[in-house]
């Protein structure tokens, strides 16, 4: 019996996407199938990075077509291709940018900065081009996390300022720009325009991903972004705890009425770890993300937990992913990233590079 494309197709519709649960076919990700008397080749290609992802399904696939009678060389390229996808109603993307995810907190304090570092890195990881611009103003914390606190940002056309390179991001601050001991005694206006300024005037080099971490709160400087800024969509993260769990539906609910989508919630701090003898302990409450989660129907992106090794790495200038790519945290930042760019992936593409500019003349 010669094998067909059809009977190749039907064997690969049983193969599921770990990362969406979906299988391979109906998703379209499986492109350019061509079976040549028994042998048989083809691309799988995912819309989201997934690095650490392309060998395991790649063994799916070849399993899956294995039971096949007469079936010769198996030849599979896994690939991830990201691109633009939509953002708020009359918000232009911004060049060299694909996607802005917007990392944000109702309130300080619960380890936002610590999460947008460790997400930009695992999105880097797993494959993707990835930027980070802190945006919080009167206390920036990435240039201290990623190493980089006594760099300055140089220009090239006296217009533009160029990203700093650290750990396979590219990265800009205010605080790259200013003394560690200055404090920005500046109104929202003020801090506002200068944001503007950075996110606008960074020649961003062709990014998948630009992650945001945006300033606690729901203020002048928040909604301001979320009204100008093409988010593609934003995580929210929160503590179990009661107090952090009230701040961060305000913010939630923020992004909701300036129409910026909800890629879900990361629950940071959720169990603290005895460094001793390894004990966990809920001590901020357990489960407040979960149910903030199913509250407003929104996915749970994961949780992580309050350990001291995540403290020692950020304060040390390399984070957890990028000081233990390997290890167990650094999975579980992994897994989130996964998520939160699938979650992008599902979501419908930019289109505007698809019309043609119109200009009309006097003839």
């Amino acid at each position: 019996m010669s094998l067909s494309q059809e009977t190749v197709t039907e064997a690969l519709k049983s193969v599921i996407d770990p990362n969406t649960g979906k299988d391979l076919v109906s998703t379209r990700c499986i492109r350019n199938l061509s079976v040549s008397g028994a042998d048989v080749r083809f691309e799988v290609e995912l819309g989201y990075p997934a690095k650490s992802q392309h060998e395991p399904i790649r063994a799916q696939l070849q399993q899956a077509l294995a039971g096949l009678p007469g079936l010769g060389k198996v030849d599979i390229e896994v690939r991830s291709r990201v691109v633009a996808h939509a953002v708020q109603q009359g918000v232009k993307l911004l060049p060299g940018v694909k996607n802005i995810v917007a990392v944000s907190s109702g309130k300080g304090g619960v380890g936002k900065s610590t999460t947008a570092a460790n997400l930009a890195l695992a999105l880097a990881a797993e494959g993707a081009s990835v930027g980070i611009l802190d945006a919080d103003i009167y206390g920036p914390s990435q240039p201290q996390m990623l190493g980089i606190g006594g760099r300055r940002p140089e220009t090239r056309d006296g217009k533009t300022m160029e990203p700093l390179e650290a750990l396979g991001l590219q990265a800009m601050s205010i605080g790259f720009l200013i003394d560690t001991d200055t404090p920005m005694v500046w109104r929202g206006p003020m801090a506002t325009q200068a944001l503007n300024q950075m996110l606008k005037e960074t020649a961003w080099k062709d990014l998948d991903y630009l992650v945001i971490d945006m300033p606690p709160g729901t203020g002048d400087i928040q909604l301001t972004l979320s009204q100008s800024v093409p988010v593609t969509g934003a995580v929210i993260v929160t503590t179990p705890q009661d107090i952090a769990l009230l701040d961060a539906r305000k913010g939630l609910k923020m992004f909701e009425k300036v129409g910026v989508p909800i890629l879900g919630v990361v629950e940071n701090m959720s169990m603290h770890i005895c460094s001793n003898c390894g004990h966990e302990e809920h001590i901020f409450g357990t489960g407040g993300g979960q149910k903030l989660c199913a509250d407003y129907g929104i996915p749970f992106l994961g949780a992580l937990p309050l350990d001291i090794q995540i403290r020692q790495e950020a304060d040390g200038g390399l984070p957890t992913v990028a000081a233990e790519p390997d290890g167990r945290i650094a999975a579980i930042y992994k897994e989130i990233a996964r998520k939160v760019a699938v979650r992008i992936a599902e979501k419908a593409k930019d289109m505007t590079h698809k019309f043609p500019s119109i200009v009309i003349q006097n003839t």
